[in-house]
């Protein structure tokens, strides 16, 4: 199973984020290079544990240059990976947990033509992959001629052009963007058994062809012990698991995914989430996608 978990930098390469605990996991005072440790701390682990995709964002705080300065004192291990990154939010925080505002979305041209050099400056090459960052109903990214011109150019050049999906409508923005018949051919989405409704057109997307990533497998920690004494931890215990095995292991299960993110943040995290083997959930514990999102949305950054 190890082989289809990706370590996600989302929690590691920012002080703040909305990670239940998020704070509690960090070290103290949280700095640059508290946090660059951390991060290769984990990237070690991943590496020995066997775990070969790695996921990071331009908005992902300094998560792309931590990635790529291991990458530099570790070489022949880039040939082994697979990396994705994502554009078109802008980290605006300035290294503040408490920041008002933590990202800016804009996926115009202009954007990715900013934010594609700063990604190759970062890792120190191109990823593999490269995706619209949480690319949703009311972004103009899919009818935008220029844009997907733009795009089809970068995928001629042998990096996967894709984009990532939020909210409660993922699955509609995700058949959009199968219609368009390219320049995507990738796609990372929000699945976990709270949240299992973009499931189907996620298969769709693997039958077409599509390389298919699953992020917030446990859903920002409503699936982990950190959320208390819940029914899922109920379940989980009756298969002598941690929640976020279980978790984990319920996206594993589908045929249709390549990838399920791992977004630990301590090594007691990744090695629990690592833990995980392919285990079939009851759909009792799915919400409906608008409270679902509607809960997420009030989690507080710390």
């Amino acid at each position: 199973m190890t082989a289809r978990i990706g370590l996600g930098l989302a929690a590691l390469g920012r002080p703040g984020y909305l990670n239940l605990g998020h704070d509690e996991d960090l070290p103290p005072g949280r700095t640059v290079d508290a946090l660059r440790h951390r991060t290769h701390e984990l990237l070690d682990q991943a590496w020995q544990a066997g775990i070969r995709y790695v996921d990071a964002a331009r908005s992902y705080g300094l998560a792309e240059a931590f990635l790529g300065e291991w990458l530099a004192a570790h070489p022949g291990r880039r040939e082994q990976l697979t990396i994705g990154s994502k554009w078109g939010y802008t980290y605006v925080a300035d290294w503040r947990p408490d920041a008002e505002q933590h990202e800016v979305k804009d996926h115009s041209t202009a954007t990715f033509e900013r934010q594609w050099p700063e990604t190759l400056e970062a890792l120190g090459g191109p990823p593999d992959f490269y995706l619209v960052h949480s690319l949703t109903s009311d972004s103009p990214a899919l009818g935008d001629t220029k844009l997907l011109d733009r795009l089809a150019e970068l995928a001629d050049t042998g990096v996967r052009v894709g984009l990532s999906t939020s909210g409660p409508r993922q699955a509609e923005t995700l058949r959009a963007a199968l219609r368009l018949g390219g320049p995507f051919t990738a796609v990372q989405s929000t699945w976990n058994v709270l949240e299992p409704s973009v499931g189907p057109a996620l298969a769709e997307a693997h039958d077409a062809g599509w390389f298919v990533a699953v992020k917030e497998a446990v859903a920002n920690g409503r699936l982990t012990t950190r959320a208390g004494d819940t029914a899922f931890a109920a379940f989980a215990a009756q298969h002598h698991a941690a929640p976020d095995a279980v978790a984990i292991g319920a996206a594993l299960a589908h045929p249709w995914v390549d990838v399920v993110l791992s977004g630990a943040t301590t090594t007691g995290q990744l090695a629990s989430n690592l833990t995980a083997t392919a285990v079939e959930a009851p759909t009792e514990f799915a919400r409906s996608p608008t409270e679902y999102w509607t809960e997420r949305a009030a989690l507080p950054w710390t």
